[in-house]
């Protein structure tokens, strides 16, 4: 793709078109809401049919395959890699395959590890900067797919493949034709304060503490030793449950040693295909001041930075709202870079 193709891609959906509804403001309500009340699909809940991969190390992942639609021949592969704690029945992933089944993509969510509601049986889960699983994803999935494969990843799965897609340069466009991170927190350190203050520590923190700490220690009890349980117990945020466990299952020295290594922002000028960042500027996850100054990666790297949408929420639509609006304009985004047109919107 020349200069010209990718800023004929870049201009994409105009974030200026994105607009909170009224009786929502402010990042929060713009994060919850959508997530518990949203609309996500317009064709009812996408019907999956599973499939499990033995990695490489003998530990298994589980895949969730849109089966509901018979996508043509050659159709471009749509591949969710979801956020923390995420699944195929989170919000956006349901959103995402909607939008891939009116579009006739085929469409799959391949778990991290212990995230497909079984829990994996090796001495490790998953982490923020997991570019090797994500290469690996996606080197099987070329392998099996004729068409065009397209990545998106929502908050650590976008750090994840911004990661990968970093890391590998120009090697990447063999496995994927665009990518797209949704809602990531490309500065590691940041995001970590961000969640560990306030009302963000009280809520957010203790919503995924609550599954997080019982399947750390389902995991001790399938290696015993494996870390310390009394310090685990006392974590009351997620730098104290890195330190303990993220961190040295995954071979990072600690906390600060995993974000600064796991982190994508410094790997985002090696990226060498069309790449998608969008963050709304209100997210209460992820500080505007710790993303990428905008325009500053190129002509691979495009961002959107609309004023409002929380955290991997964007609500749309009349009470009581959707969250179509960011699954459509991203997926529409990434069909046009690769030169294909989007369907209309329903």
């Amino acid at each position: 793709m020349d200069a010209a193709a990718r800023a004929a891609a870049a201009a994409g959906t105009d974030v200026g078109d994105y607009a909170a509804p009224r009786w929502l403001p402010g990042g929060n309500l713009q994060t919850i809401w959508p997530a518990l009340f949203g609309r996500r699909t317009l064709a009812g809940a996408p019907r999956y049919r599973r499939e499990r991969w033995t990695t490489p190390d003998g530990d298994f992942i589980d895949l969730d395959w849109l089966d509901d639609a018979a996508p043509a021949a050659g159709a471009p592969l749509l591949v969710l890699f979801h956020g923390l704690e995420g699944s195929s029945r989170s919000h956006y992933a349901e959103a995402f395959a909607d939008v891939a089944r009116a579009h006739g993509l085929a469409f799959v969510v391949p778990h991290f590890r212990g995230c497909s509601g079984e829990i994996n049986m090796g001495p490790r889960a998953y982490h923020s900067g997991d570019h090797e699983e994500i290469h690996w994803v996606l080197e099987r999935l070329r392998g099996r797919h004729a068409g065009p494969l397209l990545a998106v990843g929502v908050s650590l799965g976008g750090n994840a493949l911004m990661r990968w897609a970093g890391e590998a340069g120009e090697q990447a466009v063999r496995l994927a034709g665009a990518v797209a991170a949704v809602c990531s927190p490309l500065d590691l350190a940041a995001g970590a304060v961000a969640i560990g203050r306030g009302f963000n520590r009280l809520v957010y923190t203790s919503m995924f503490l609550r599954t997080m700490r019982p399947k750390a220690l389902r995991k001790l009890g399938q290696h015993p030793g494996l870390f310390d349980a009394q310090a685990l117990r006392a974590a009351r945020d997620l730098y104290a449950f890195d330190n303990v466990f993220t961190a040295p299952l995954h071979g990072f020295r600690d906390a600060d040693d995993y974000y600064a290594r796991a982190s994508a922002k410094p790997y985002l000028p090696g990226i060498r295909i069309p790449a998608l960042l969008l963050n709304a500027a209100n997210d209460p996850f992820v500080p505007a001041a710790s993303l990428p100054p905008l325009h500053a990666h190129g002509a691979w790297v495009t961002q959107w930075r609309p004023a409002q949408g929380g955290h991997v929420g964007f609500p749309a639509g009349p009470w009581p709202s959707h969250v179509q609006w960011m699954p459509r304009a991203v997926t529409a985004w990434l069909l046009r870079s690769l030169g294909r047109p989007a369907a209309a919107s329903p």
